[in-house]
């Protein structure tokens, strides 16, 4: 089997770490997502921190960079 040209391979891989740079960002929103969820069952950002071993400040940023837009 013959190997494509370098620019239908360039061009097909530029056109997979799109996708997946869009699915990493969805990912990253329904996280966001799920850490909110989880801030407001447990009733705050610090103790849902706690339970899952990130600190507050990682978890407030991931809430507020992804769910406010």
């Amino acid at each position: 089997m013959e190997t494509p040209p370098w620019r239908d391979r360039l061009r097909a891989e530029d056109e997979l770490l799109e996708q997946l740079e869009d699915q990493a960002e969805q990912a990253r929103r329904r996280r966001a997502q799920a850490l909110k969820e989880g801030a407001d069952e447990l009733g705050s950002v610090y103790a849902l921190a706690h339970e899952i071993g990130l600190s507050w400040t990682a978890v407030a940023k991931a809430i507020k960079k992804y769910t406010t837009k």
